[in-house]
């Protein structure tokens, strides 16, 4: 007799076996996973793969013994659909269930723990039982703050482990709809990074990159992560449009990681992506370039297996991505990141004459003008042949002086406050002890009549 069967036959003094009923939800039609649904959901839609699904349920063996119940816990136990979090029987099982379904699952031993088990409760080779019910499923989120912006479901399943990184060719069909319009079409080859050089917005590539070879999904985009709040004219879109897109990433070719390079490789491909970060600057894509020096950074910023000849060309090459990325920072109304990649170039180059204009124009725009006037000093001193700089040191002093008769006209305003409250006390303390000594004249008169009649 084997564990399962003496197991089973104890506790079947207590409990009723369940029979084995219901439909064959396998692929293969094994009789792996038989469903059987006591009460029919609403709406025609199913969870998809990578999903979010709450449910609760209620586990036991086939002998009736119960092992596990998220309803004893009073929680609802939640898992993303097809990512191999559940066993098998589970994945397959709530992908066919509608919102508000009840449904029984029998499982397999190959669907559910197998010759192992799951001890002490699950016994190997064991047969199990769950009462599932359906509360709701929502996609994926991918967005890093988790704020809802990108929300994936799966339609069909790419080829697992390998995604596209920063710098990957990707070749991908695309669908944009917008309320139910086809607004984009198409079918595209390009490289990760440059979505807005071909007219896709940045929560199309930030989805592309969570993506495996061969998958297809729909992606609901928020406004942040699409058009924004001034639509696409191009495509006939509104300000905070709601997007979805359709795509399939079809093929791609992964990106050399920083490990993967030698120091040779990345001081040649630094060289590549700081044109190309040029050829985004002179376009006006300024957070595309932005990336591409940010690659320079990353490759650089660290290697320490340099020739002397290859870290001055390193120290060239760190120091350009960090000016470029201030000046990128400053188009893009950031002047906290602006400056500190100016001070991250002034490590690399104290007296560079564009880290302290640069820095100059982030405080000035922060409205730290004495701080500006500073730096923009410092250029005309180093660098007495800059003209913008003299003009900015103009403007700081400008700024200054306004600021100064700002705080002036302001503090007097408070002080003649201050001067009226004050005056208003002592009027109301002075009128208090006037009043106070009426008070005191009423009180003694009686006296003064009543000691008089006694003398009388």
């Amino acid at each position: 007799m084997t564990a399962q069967t003496a197991g089973q036959e104890q506790a079947a003094e207590g409990h009723r076996a369940i029979p084995m009923e219901g439909d064959d939800i396998t692929a293969v039609k094994d009789g792996g996973v038989l469903k059987l649904v006591k009460r029919e959901g609403t709406g025609t839609e199913l969870p998809m793969t990578g999903d979010k699904v709450f449910v609760h349920y209620v586990g036991t063996l086939l002998d009736g013994t119960p092992f596990d119940s998220s309803r004893d816990r009073g929680e609802k136990f939640s898992f993303e659909l097809g990512k191999g979090r559940v066993i098998k029987a589970w994945d397959i099982g709530v992908a066919t269930m509608k919102v508000g379904e009840l449904c029984q699952l029998i499982c397999q031993p190959k669907y559910a723990y197998g010759t192992a088990g799951s001890p002490p409760k699950i016994p190997p080779d064991a047969t199990l039982v769950f009462e599932v019910e359906l509360f709701e499923f929502r996609g994926e989120d991918l967005t890093e703050d988790e704020d809802g912006g990108i929300i994936r479901r799966i339609i069909t399943k790419g080829q697992p482990y390998a995604k596209p990184n920063e710098g990957s060719s990707v070749e991908v069909t695309v669908e944009g709809s917008y309320e139910g319009r086809v607004f984009d079409k198409r079918e595209l080859k390009f490289e990760i990074g440059d979505a807005e050089s071909v007219d896709l917005p940045t929560g199309v590539e930030k989805a592309i990159m969570a993506m495996e070879e061969g998958e297809e999904a729909l992606f609901h985009i928020k406004p942040k992560y699409g058009f924004g709040n001034n639509g696409s004219a191009k495509h006939n879109i509104p300000g905070g449009a709601l997007l979805q897109y359709k795509i399939k990433l079809t093929a791609f070719e992964k990106a050399k990681e920083s490990w993967e390079m030698n120091s040779s490789e990345k001081l040649e491909q630094s060289v590549v992506v700081k044109e190309k970060g040029t050829q985004y600057f002179k376009k006006g894509l300024f957070k595309q370039a932005s990336m591409q020096y940010k690659r320079i950074i990353s490759w650089l910023e660290n290697e320490s297996a340099l020739s002397e000849e290859e870290e001055e060309k390193a120290k060239a090459l760190r120091l350009a991505a960090h000016l470029n990325l201030a000046m990128c920072y400053l188009k893009l109304k950031e002047p906290n990141q602006a400056l500190e990649k100016c001070n991250k170039a002034l490590e690399l180059d104290e007296s560079s004459e564009k880290a302290l204009f640069r820095r100059g124009e982030a405080l000035f725009s922060m409205k730290e003008f004495d701080k500006a006037r500073d730096d923009f000093q410092r250029v005309v001193q180093l660098y007495p042949a800059n003209k913008a700089a003299k003009s900015q040191m103009v403007l700081c002093q400008k700024h200054m002086k306004e600021q100064h008769e700002k705080d002036k006209r302001t503090y007097a305003n408070m002080f003649q406050k201050f001067a009226e409250r004050d005056s208003k006390k002592a009027c109301e303390q002075v009128k208090g002890e006037e009043n106070g000594n009426r008070e005191d004249m009423e009180i003694e008169s009686p006296k003064k009549e009543a000691e008089g009649d006694v003398k009388v």
